[in-house]
């Protein structure tokens, strides 16, 4: 297939598809190991769907391109989320996807940048991936560079000094070209976050330190495609953060009614299970 092909081909498949098949991607790479953090890809696979299909500019064939848009892991656990989506937009080849979580491989099983193409930073230490952002934004504004920095974290690190340090700090710099994803999906490892250290009104927080806020439903696909756009045209001079509220493990029903999703449990004989009921639900 040649490069024009390729293009075309990407550009013909549905956001609704894209979601679809980073799920299911994802699902086959927890099947490998027998473990994962398969709530939080289901759960905000709509994001990334929009976020790679709709908002970044980036070019699969050279992931280090100068005039990309960055997209940071800031949750190193969601790699496998981010490795799924990867796959989708050819920066992986999906002949990797059985090596996942194995010694060698090139997507082990929290992000790290040295191993993975697409791979920004490593993250999982929770609360530095935003004023890693901060640094970069400020960076390639510095060079007259047009890109975006893109920063997906999660509630759980709402609770960490250093993100409202980082918040103070890109607003101070009026970093418009620095837009963060917060997938608020009220779960941590010690239970729900609201509960952990309650961070409501989120909105009015953000706001209050000088940044573009909008909160949508993150698995409603036609309002975060709206948010990205909004995100990126609002006239504010400052940062902009989109609250994205997810349902972990969205789209296989018996596995988002289980009490513990933080890192929810499948057995052997329930990956087959997970992935029939995603296959009713494949859209066109």
């Amino acid at each position: 297939m040649t490069e024009q092909s390729r293009v075309a081909a990407l550009s013909n498949v549905s956001l609704e598809r894209r979601a679809w098949n980073i799920r299911r991607k994802a699902l086959l790479m927890g099947e490998v190991q027998g473990q994962g953090y398969i709530g939080q890809a289901l759960g905000i696979a709509d994001v990334l769907a929009a976020s790679y299909f709709h908002a970044l500019d980036y070019r699969a064939e050279d992931p280090e391109w100068e005039g990309r848009d960055r997209y940071l892991l800031s949750i190193g656990h969601y790699a496998i989320a981010l490795y799924a989506v990867l796959m989708e937009a050819g920066i992986l080849p999906e002949e990797e996807l059985e090596t996942y979580g194995m010694d060698d491989s090139r997507m082990p099983m929290s992000g790290m940048a040295s191993y993975t193409p697409g791979m920004e930073i490593t993250g999982g230490s929770l609360g530095q991936g935003l004023g890693i952002a901060v640094g970069m934004a400020l960076g390639l504004k510095r060079k007259r560079n047009p890109a975006f920095v893109y920063n997906l974290m999660s509630d759980g690190e709402l609770g960490e000094g250093s993100t409202w340090e980082a918040a103070m700090s890109g607003a101070h710099h009026k970093l418009d070209n620095l837009i963060c994803l917060v997938d608020f999906n009220d779960q941590q490892a010690d239970g729900k976050s609201t509960e952990m250290l309650c961070s409501e009104p989120l909105g009015d927080k953000w706001a209050a330190f000088g940044w573009h806020v909008q909160r949508v439903d993150g698995n409603d696909l036609a309002a975060v495609v709206e948010a990205f756009d909004a995100a990126r045209a609002a006239d504010h001079v400052g940062p902009r953060v989109i609250i994205f509220d997810t349902t972990m493990c969205k789209g296989v029903p018996f596995l988002e009614a289980r009490e513990i999703t933080h890192f929810v449990r499948v057995e052997a004989d329930e990956w087959s299970k997970a992935l029939a009921v995603l296959d009713e639900g494949k859209p066109a």
